[in-house]
């Protein structure tokens, strides 16, 4: 890091926590009390606060990683700075460990973005500062910044996990990846995610030595087309075949291996990835989560993924290969009429944007669900088309991944697309400063109007007289 941008990205940094300071304060002041999912959170992290660390809230179904953290933290705080009383692990101290992880989560995007990038020599300092600002500030995720969720702890976590893993320091990243398990256990899927780098670069290597064996120029590991995707498949069949290639690729991942390998004996002793409450926590296949998530992708990276150049190349496409999206088409609309689910919470709870997404679209009328299928496809195309610059390998795995942490939620919620979303966002090649910018805007006006909802436009339910906000 050069000078220059080592003082640009430290002024973005402090900028950045002030703002969220501010904000942290202007939240606290009137929400003091715990809102929504804290009511769980916080009383559990006071009780090992108080040293009751047997004493577990059954409504709570992730590992207890937030409030093991958050003691280990808090406490030796407390000791060095003479705290004592109600300060100690209060509403405001533990939702300000969020703060903490939201400053964390800038550094390690600015880190991540460097590594991926390192070779696209045109891409300037102040490009990666404003991207890694803009990721930092991403909605969904900053939203709960400020408040005591486990989900700003598990994307710092994941983050770490998949640089080190870039880095090569693969027993450390199975270490953070551990860690991130333990905030939510969906983040195993993100182990994996890590593997299957090391697994795609091997990958790719012998690919590219296969095609320069075979002289054959037509073929490429990045064109991505439907021919390139099926003797890619055969290609990684045979490979993962060989008994060689898979000591290999055993010794290269093992410490994945060992943590996928605890994953399972934890789903068998615990009987299911869920702890605590189960009932509204129950694995489906729910396809058209997929059609959600590229939606919410979409609508959060139009600067990228909804431009004209796009839109053309698209209907090219769609003329070249019309047999291709019929298919498509028909198997979306099956996915859409046999799979889709709609969760109790969903239509139960006004406090959240899905609740009125889903009024407002998808409960309209029947039909609608499905005239959306062209917009999915041309999503998923856009969404596809911007990862060209990775190996085909790479986007196997990306999207084997985004499917195992996606389809088998029956709730639709926006936070369980955070961290896919992330992943996608920095590894996409950069774009023009111009969109970088408009990106940017966007998410500062979506966080604003956010905010301005959160702390002013209360309601109360009939049967309490608590405050209800809008959130998430």
């Amino acid at each position: 890091m050069e000078r220059a941008e080592a003082y640009g990205f430290s002024g973005a940094m402090s900028g950045a926590f002030l703002l969220s300071c501010l904000l942290f304060a202007a939240v606290s002041r009137r929400q003091r009390g715990p809102y929504m999912d804290e009511v769980f959170h916080v009383p559990q992290a006071q009780a090992y606060c108080h040293g009751r660390f047997l004493q577990w809230d059954p409504m709570i179904t992730t590992l207890p990683g937030l409030y093991l953290l958050s003691v280990g933290v808090v406490k030796p705080a407390a000791w060095l700075l003479g705290w004592t009383g109600s300060v100690v692990c209060s509403v405001g101290m533990l939702r300000f460990i969020n703060l903490l992880f939201s400053a964390g989560n800038f550094y390690l995007l600015y880190l991540l973005l460097f590594k991926i990038h390192q070779k696209n020599k045109v891409v300037s300092g102040f490009q990666r500062i404003l991207l890694a600002l803009t990721l930092a500030m991403f909605p969904t995720l900053y939203f709960f910044t400020f408040l005591y969720y486990t989900d700003p702890g598990s994307v710092f976590f994941t983050l770490f996990s998949y640089l080190m893993c870039l880095y090569g320091n693969h027993k450390t990243s199975a270490v953070l990846g551990f860690c991130g398990f333990m905030f939510r256990q969906t983040n195993i899927v993100w182990t994996v995610f890590c593997a299957g780098n090391v697994v795609a670069e091997k990958l790719n290597e012998a690919w590219k030595i296969e095609l320069q064996k075979k002289k054959d120029e037509r073929i490429s590991s990045r064109k991505g087309s439907f021919s390139d995707l099926t003797r890619a498949l055969q290609f990684l069949v045979e490979y993962l075949l060989s008994p060689k290639n898979l000591v290999t690729l055993t010794a290269l991942t093992w410490p994945y291996i060992v943590l996928v390998s605890l994953f399972f004996v934890f789903v068998f002793i615990n009987g299911g990835i869920v702890v605590g409450d189960r009932s509204s926590h129950e694995a489906c296949l729910h396809f058209p989560q997929l059609f959600y998530f590229l939606s919410f992708t979409g609508f959060f990276s139009f600067p990228h993924l909804l431009t004209p150049t796009k839109i053309r190349k698209f209907l090219l496409s769609l003329r070249k290969h019309p047999v291709q999206y019929s298919l498509i088409t028909v198997i979306s609309l099956f996915l859409i009429w046999k799979f889709t689910y709609v969760h109790k919470y969903l239509l139960a709870d006004n406090r959240h944007y899905t609740f009125y997404v889903w009024r407002k679209v998808f409960q309209r009328h029947e039909l609608v669900k499905y005239l959306l299928v062209p917009f999915y496809i041309f999503a998923g195309w856009s969404f596809a088309d911007t990862l060209k610059s990775k190996s085909i390998f790479w986007i196997l795995m990306y999207f084997v991944c985004l499917l195992a942490v996606t389809v088998p939620q029956k709730l639709l919620e926006f936070r369980y697309f955070i961290l896919p979303f992330l992943i996608y966002r920095l590894n996409i090649p950069f774009v023009s400063l111009y969109r970088q910018l408009l990106e940017l805007a966007f998410y500062i006006l979506v966080n604003a109007v956010t905010f301005y909802l959160f702390l002013n436009r209360t309601f109360q339910w009939e049967n309490s007289d608590e405050v209800q906000r809008f959130m998430w």
